[in-house]
């Protein structure tokens, strides 16, 4: 399948789109998290909608996708997001939540403004914890790779395991499952590896 061209290409693209889904998750959830733990009724507003939203089975939402988006790259990464964004914004919550209260009262004794808190004290307090999280998201973002890429695909590697399903081609099925786990985890063992480097001084992460 390498030699044939069916492996690298298609795994370049099937990377694209996870990163493309993984980074929009994270830029949006990243700071609604953050304002979600601070502020009481942001979050009574947003989280019955994200709890709701984030129940529903990603494979009822595809024929709404294509309706909103066709069948190009735009609906393959709304998917992939569509399985991230909502369960990484509770986790940056959880992840806020975690940040020792005194820490934001002396901030505020201090004369610390609201924006200077979330920067200063409860993103850097939490950041740790959050980079494992995404390392979490990310492997739950290639879980869902293949239901996004039978969307009218016609690349990536999910179209090359569902294509040989199709034909019964167990071998190549397989080769394609043991490229994603391959991808999964470089780039596990490489986040893996930016917090310890990053937070060394806080010991080696688990």
């Amino acid at each position: 399948m390498t030699a044939r061209g069916e492996i690298i290409g298609n795994a370049l693209i099937s990377l694209g789109r996870i990163m493309a889904a993984f980074l929009l998750s994270a830029v949006m959830a990243i700071p609604i998290g953050m304002l979600m733990s601070s502020y009481r009724p942001i979050s009574a507003a947003l989280e019955p909608i994200i709890d709701f939203i984030r129940y529903l089975p990603i494979p009822a939402l595809i024929p709404i996708s294509i309706i909103w988006f066709g069948v190009g790259e735009e609906t393959k990464i709304f998917l992939l997001w569509l399985g991230t964004f909502f369960q990484l914004v509770l986790l940056v919550v959880d992840d806020a939540n975690r940040v020792p209260n005194e820490y934001v009262e002396v901030a505020r004794t201090l004369g610390a403004r609201p924006y200077e808190i979330l920067r200063d004290i409860i993103w850097r307090s939490m950041l740790p914890g959050l980079i494992n999280n995404l390392r979490i998201t990310l492997g739950w973002c290639w879980t869902y790779l293949i239901l996004a890429e039978i969307v009218a695909a016609d690349n990536g590697l999910g179209y090359v395991i569902w294509t040989a399903r199709r034909y019964m081609k167990t071998d190549e099925v397989m080769a394609g499952v043991f490229v994603i786990g391959i991808i999964g985890l470089v780039t596990d063992q490489a986040m893996r590896a930016g917090h310890t480097w990053l937070f060394r001084d806080q010991g080696t992460s688990r």
